[in-house]
This record gives structure tokens, C-alpha cells and sequence, in this order.
């Protein structure tokens, strides 16, 4: 199975990374160029000194994945952005599905080479995030239950990762030597019990959010809020025939409802530090 398959864990706090939170921060469905003071504030909510998190911003300037439009302020870069809109679209994953009528889809990547470990992992994640699964015979398949042409989802792979000589196929009879069980590359069951578990701590959180101080609900709700995104966005969209389409959508549901009381949690936040700053 390929390595970014993900199933919904909530974070804990040591494992966010000034690099990580800054990337999560740009990626949010709401993001605006973001104040240095900001991000440092955000770094502030899981112990990350300022001196590290300018460390960070600096670095991600330097790999193009962020851009200063001006001083003191930041917004994804050229190498980003394309990955940013595709990681912003989870709200409107819905519309991503078609009825499946069995056919698959099927990408060969043996001629573009693994010597570039770079350009390979960006590849398997392009791939990754359209719910590919490698086949023990090297090739990438996926239920062809995406919407669009097979031209304009070539396009959307490339955009994020994917190199422009990947050659796709749409199989709708497929002949070889034993059986072919390309439904086996993915756990239903797994992934069901992971919408759950998801949905679980969510309405969980959403029922405690209001006891908290403000630096704990923001802390909390991006804790429990990036990996339910995360899991969403790396989910294979298996049509029902294969898997729990519905309790997916259930996640996705509740997520946006989730999102909408996080971004409300982290303005509040900002604002009480603004106050602060200004007393």
C-alpha cells in the first residue's frame, strides 16, 4: 500500500512542527496572506519558539513553497499553490464522485524512473491524493468513479506532483495471469472505522469547545480538525460497491460543521491577543 494511505489519529501537540503549522495555517479553506506576528502566535499555542518558527518561514521562502508579498507577510509560493487549491477542495469532495460503472483507472510510471527521490515521492503523493494504490505488478489503480475527462485528470496530477510524460488509462475489461483483486488494495473496514473514530471526536470536541479558554479550543480544534482534513483529502473515494461512501460523507459533513466552529476559535484567539497588544 502506498505510504500516504492515512486513517484519522488526532495530532498531539509535539508532533506539530513550525513547518508543518505554517503549511496547515496557508492551507486553510480560509487563508488570507498571513502577518509573520500570526504565525508566531499560532507557534506560541504548541511551544514553538518565535526563533524557530522564523527558521521555518525561511526555509519554506527558500523551497518556493511561500512567497512574501510584502513585508512581513505570507502566502504559498509558486511550488505550493496548485498542491494548496487541491488540499483546499476537501470541502466540496462531494462533487469529486460519479456513479462507478466498474472500469478502473490505471497509471504506468515504471518508465519515469525512482532515482529521483524527490520528484518520486511527489509523484506517489499526486497520486496518493487521488486514492491511488500500487499494484504488486508496479502499476497505480484506482475505481474510475472520478468526475471530469481523463485529459483534465491527467492535468490535476501533473499540477501537483506528477511528472507530464505519466500515461493514464481508463480499463473496463482487464485480462492477466491469475486473479485480479484490485478491490483488495484498500481496508473498507478500516476506512469505516476511521470515519467514525473521526466523527466521534469531533462531536466530542464540539460539545466541550465552550468550557475552554480560547488558547486551548484553537489549540483543540486543530489538533482533532488538520488530520480529519488530512483524512479526507488522502481517502480513496471508493464508491459504495467497494466501501462506506456514506459514513465518508458523514466525516465530511460533520468537518465542515467542525471547521466553521474552529475558525471561529482561532479568530477569537487572534483577537484577544490584538486586544492585549493594544492595552
Amino acid at each position: 500500500m502506498s505510504q500516504f494511505v492515512y486513517y484519522y489519529n488526532p495530532l498531539d501537540p509535539q508532533d506539530v512542527s513550525a513547518r508543518a503549522l505554517v503549511l496547515s495555517l496557508m492551507s486553510s479553506t480560509d487563508a488570507s496572506p498571513q502577518a509573520i506576528g500570526r504565525l508566531i502566535n499560532a507557534a506560541a499555542l504548541f511551544g514553538i519558539e518565535a526563533s524557530t518558527l522564523r527558521v521555518a518561514v525561511t526555509r519554506l521562502m527558500k523551497d518556493g513553497l511561500l512567497e512574501s508579498p510584502e513585508r512581513g507577510v505570507y502566502s504559498p509560493g509558486p511550488k505550493a499553490q496548485a498542491l494548496m487549491r487541491r488540499v483546499q477542495q476537501w470541502e466540496h469532495v462531494a462533487d469529486r464522485m460519479v456513479d462507478w460503472n466498474g472500469d478502473w483507472l490505471v497509471a504506468l510510471t515504471k518508465h519515469l524512473g525512482r532515482s529521483d527521490r524527490k520528484q518520486l515521492r511527489a509523484r506517489e503523493r499526486a497520486l496518493a491524493l487521488f486514492g491511488y494504490q500500487q499494484t504488486e505488478e508496479g502499476f497505480w489503480v484506482r475505481p474510475a468513479n472520478l468526475s471530469g475527462d481523463l485529459d483534465s485528470h491527467r492535468a490535476d496530477l501533473t499540477d501537483i506532483g506528477a511528472e507530464e510524460d505519466i500515461i493514464l488509462m481508463r480499463a473496463g475489461q482487464i485480462a492477466m495471469a491469475g486473479p485480479q483483486n484490485w478491490a483488495g488494495l484498500w481496508s473498507p473496514k478500516a476506512l469505516s472505522r476511521s470515519y467514525a473514530q473521526a466523527i466521534k471526536t469531533m462531536e466530542r470536541s464540539l460539545k466541550g469547545l465552550a468550557t475552554r479558554s480560547m488558547d486551548d479550543a484553537a489549540r483543540e480544534t486543530l489538533l482533532i480538525g488538520q488530520p480529519v482534513i488530512r483524512a479526507i483529502n488522502f481517502d480513496p473515494l471508493l464508491p459504495p460497491e467497494l466501501g462506506d461512501q456514506d459514513g465518508f460523507l458523514r466525516m465530511a459533513e460533520k468537518m465542515r460543521a467542525y471547521n466553521k466552529v474552529g475558525q471561529a476559535c482561532w479568530r477569537a484567539y487572534h483577537a484577544s491577543l490584538e486586544e492585549t497588544a493594544q492595552d
